[in-house]
């Protein structure tokens, strides 16, 4: 009976889709929290809040997935440019890039002769695979994905956003804004302990950390509302 050695999973291959959607949901709760808070702080009628928070909730969705895929394009161009690059010096010069992987290996640790043996197998088994993983550092785990980071920030930023617009039609008037942003900090604590807990750190650490940029980003859109609703 064989036996198939089992694959290790690793909370790295989550970095890309899981940096994505926190920081979309993030900015969805603290800024249209901050945005409902800081308008009815200057006196708005509720329906006047609602439509603001939509708004907000749209407008920082599309810029989100925009911001996204713009950014993440770039890393992906880059990686294509140098992968480019690659492929011809492999085409063109290949004794020089058994060299290179050698002496990358070589760095790391290994005797001479063993790297280049290494280099040799796994330039014969995937020679750009091999230079775009130790020469380039570039891996399946980090790859840029422009279109699943945009899809993920929007979308989680939408999920985020209507947290707080929930809040906005389940409280009373009158408790408007102590409810969203009590609720808006509990849901920025739980947001950052699960992302915490889904990359291997400090559960405690994470919802902390998020709480408080959270409750100063409230507390200081509060203070402006307050101030220009009185001015006006």
């Amino acid at each position: 009976m064989s036996h198939h050695p089992s694959v290790e999973l690793h909370r790295t291959d989550r970095i890309g889709w899981l940096r994505a959607a926190v920081l979309g949901a993030n900015d969805g709760i603290v800024s249209t929290a901050a945005l409902i808070v800081g308008v009815a702080a200057a006196g708005t009628a509720s329906h006047e809040i609602l439509i603001t928070g939509v708004a907000g909730l749209v407008a920082g969705a599309m810029s989100m997935a925009a911001g996204e895929y713009v950014s993440v394009s770039s890393q992906s161009d880059t990686e294509q440019a140098d992968l480019t690059r690659e492929r011809h010096e492999l085409a063109t010069d290949i004794e020089s890039e058994q060299d290179e992987l050698t002496h990358i290996y070589v760095a790391r640790g290994l005797d001479e002769s063993l790297a280049r043996q290494v280099a040799l197998q796994l330039m014969e088994h995937d020679a750009l695979g091999a230079h775009a993983r130790d020469e380039l550092g570039i891996s399946h785990t980090v790859t840029a994905r422009p279109v699943q980071a945009a899809v993920a920030s929007a979308s989680t930023f939408a999920v985020g956003a209507a947290l707080p617009l929930l809040m906005v039609l389940a409280a009373p008037a009158s408790s408007l804004i102590p409810a969203v942003s009590g609720a808006s900090l509990l849901f920025l604590g739980l947001l950052g302990g699960l992302a915490a807990r889904a990359g291997g750190a400090s559960v405690w650490r994470g919802a902390g950390r998020v709480m408080f940029w959270g409750a100063l980003a409230l507390g200081i859109t509060a203070g402006i509302g307050r101030l220009f609703g009185a001015v006006i």
